[in-house]
Formats: structure tokens, sequence, C-alpha cells
């Protein structure tokens, strides 16, 4: 069972929109999540990059998986991988060239290693800051299927975990979380979050809504 309260609390969460100068000016609407994994940057660096790793809390990734590379996730987004500078960044596009995925690693003094992801759209996709909740919560599962992995926890089929009512019950309360921060950034009307929320319910906890 998953610890809800916990796990919710590990991750911090914020949503931004940035007005862009230079090259194609607009604005863009990013999302970003924080979180702490006990276990060294080496290692974390090689179950976010490896494709055997990858498919064991992820999914399966297949491609050419270095700067420059064409990638796909199994039943998923794919794109190029833009920077991949070992162990401290990832950047890589998802599912379009200007819907940008940041991946950003960190040693702290007690040799754990903190992960920031970051993942930025034109607010002409996001439509305002609600669009985080169409992808929040999914990068929340993400985050917490690796917590379990290099926990050594991690065991059977991911995407069976992802759609287990457990997961399912997590996501209600991501979505609400995500919810929270778009609020709390004020790049939402009210009635833009409430919208959001229904739609989130119902992609990421779908046996649970009704």
């Amino acid at each position: 069972m998953i610890d809800i309260a916990t796990q919710l609390k590990t991750v911090y969460r914020e949503v931004k929109k940035r007005q862009v100068t230079g090259g194609d000016e607009g604005e863009t609407v990013s999302i970003l999540l924080r979180r702490r994994y006990t276990s060294p940057i080496d290692d974390v660096w090689d179950a976010v990059t490896e494709p055997d790793r990858l498919a064991r809390w992820f999914a399966p990734v297949s491609g050419d998986l270095q700067a420059g590379g064409k990638f796909q996730v199994e039943g998923n987004a794919g794109g190029e991988i833009l920077r991949c500078e070992r162990p401290q960044l990832l950047q890589l596009t998802w599912g379009a060239e200007n819907s940008i995925v940041e991946l950003r690693l960190a040693a702290d003094e007690n040799d754990d290693t903190v992960i920031e992801l970051e993942h930025t759209v034109p607010i002409e996709i996001a439509g305002s800051g609600a669009g985080s909740l169409y992808v929040g919560p999914g990068w929340d599962v993400s985050l917490l299927g690796l917590d379990r992995y290099v926990r050594g926890e991690a065991d059977g089929d991911p995407t069976e975990w992802e759609n287990s009512d457990d997961v399912q019950r997590f996501s209600q309360h991501s979505v609400s979380a995500w919810a929270s921060a778009t609020e709390a950034s004020g790049t939402a009307t009210t009635e833009e979050v409430a919208e959001a929320r229904k739609v989130a319910l119902a992609q990421f906890a779908p046996d649970l809504t009704t």
C-alpha cells in the first residue's frame, strides 16, 4: 500500500508561466517537480537512462539513446534527446518539438540524489496553468515508481502497477495537489482549474471516477 500522505509531501510542485523573448516569442507554461532519492547519483542516472533499467520501473524505451538521437516510449510519447550530460542533465522533446522535458540531478551532502523534472510547453498547448493537471500527476507516478525501483521494491510489470487501484488513489490526491499548486501560481482561473481537475481524474484514476 502506498503511504499517500507521505509520498505527496515528498515532492515539491510548482507551476510557472513565462514570457519568452528572442526567437519565437510567446508564453510558456512549465511544471516543476523536485524529489530526493536515497541512492547515489550515478545509480539514479543509470536508472533513468539505461533501457534495461527503464523497462523495470517506467516502460520499454527504444531508439538511439544519446544526444541527437530519437527515442520512443512504448505506449507513450517519443521525441529527440537534446542534451545528455552524465550524471547531471537530460533534456529531450516529449511528443512534440516544443514540448521540452528536462531532468536535472544533483548529489547532496548525504550522497542522496535530488531530481528536478521540468516540463515546459507553449501556452497554446497548455491553454493555461491548468494544463499542469494533464501531465503533473503522470510525472508524480513516474517519480514514485523510480523511488520504488531504487529502493529495490519494484516488482512485476510497471504498467500493471500504474493501473492498480492503489496508484489510482494516489493519483486522485496528486490531481488535487497540482490543482492547489496551479491556484497558488495564479496562472489559471478557478473555472479552468475545476475543468482540468475533472479531465485529469478521468485520465489518471479512471476506475475510481464516477
